[in-house]
């Protein structure tokens, strides 16, 4: 294929003392987990990215504390290889992954089969729960799939049916089963919305979604539960008992939010996946983010100077969680 003109690698040479050998492994799994393909020896080359130039100065610091060497080169070109050549590298060594993912994705699949023909199976709960954790290692391994290869679409496809069936058998997020009256954004903007005080989990994400996908310029103001009364027509109140937003049947804040403004976005459902786990503490979609997700947010809680500290903190959060999976 020859070299392509806007593709450039990253080539890593490296030497750590022998021993002990746990320093050899430790450098060796921070490469792979990036997704560097071993050319020869200790010479590994990845994409050239910023991302990955960064990762490589940080790695050959690590390794010349510990007494070896190392360097790294961005190079447009490798002798005796093409781009094609290098680039069937990646794919190879990204397919075993993926053959990996496969095994556990086959499995959940017949048992989803299974439970459409009338066996008794895993509870719905289970189900969710496999679904998501495959979901989270195929996010993981596709991170180091630089090349969009075709097995990893075609998987993807394939866990976008298992979720679809799951959903058909009854096993759908609770938005999709809780009756929501229907909103829409223009009725709410430029109003001020209101919340209990000392915000968390679900009033965090809510406030997020809402100005996110409602209300990019939405104030926020918190009040005692008891003053719900007293608020203004102009004024909108969430995650409060007795608000407008808030959970129902279900539902977190967060999900109703979502069910009665029609946000259909990939990567808000997945959110709400890890803000009804942590709320409703139900661990309905068994999110195996939901735990780091939890302590982020503990932390901004234990630090913040006041409630809207803490709010648009937590609102930080979501956004790179959000901006993670765009």
């Amino acid at each position: 294929m020859g070299k392509s003109p806007d593709q450039e690698w990253l080539l890593v040479f490296y030497s750590v003392p022998s021993h002990p050998v746990s320093i050899r492994m430790k450098i060796w799994r921070k490469l792979a987990k990036t997704g560097a393909v071993q050319l020869k020896g200790a010479v590994y080359v990845l994409p050239a990215s910023e991302e990955h130039q960064e990762f490589l100065q940080w790695l050959i610091g690590e390794v010349k504390s510990v007494g070896g060497d190392g360097a790294f080169v961005r190079t447009p070109a490798i002798e005796t290889m093409d781009n094609g050549d290098i680039r069937e590298l990646f794919l190879q060594q990204i397919g075993k992954e993926y053959r990996g993912l496969e095994k556990n994705l086959e499995v959940l699949e017949r048992k989803v089969s299974s439970v459409r023909k009338g066996t008794k199976l895993p509870s719905s709960r289970d189900l969710n729960s496999q679904a998501a954790r495959i979901a989270g290692e195929f996010h993981d391994i596709g991170k180091r799939d630089f090349f969009a290869s075709s097995q990893g679409i075609e998987i993807r496809k394939r866990i976008e049916q298992v979720e679809s069936a799951l959903k058909g058998l009854g096993n759908s997020p609770a938005a999709e089963r809780t009756a929501v009256a229907s909103k829409r954004p223009e009725q709410y903007r430029g109003r001020t919305w209101i919340t209990r005080k000392k915000p968390f989990v679900d009033r965090m994400a809510s406030a997020w979604l809402i100005r996110r996908f409602i209300d990019p310029a939405a104030v926020f103001r918190f009040i005692d539960e008891k003053d719900l009364s007293r608020i203004g027509p102009a004024a909108a109140a969430f995650d409060m008992k007795g608000s407008e937003f808030t959970h129902q049947g279900e539902l977190c804040t967060f999900e109703t939010l979502i069910k009665a403004f029609g946000v259909r976005d990939k990567a808000v459902i997945k959110i709400a996946e890890i803000v009804h786990d942590l709320d409703l503490k139900d661990d309905k979609y068994g999110n195996a983010e939901a735990a780091g997700v939890e302590e982020i947010l503990s932390g901004i809680r234990k630090t913040a100077k006041d409630d809207n500290d803490a709010l648009e903190r937590g609102m930080s959060v979501f956004e790179m969680l959000y901006r993670s999976r765009t």
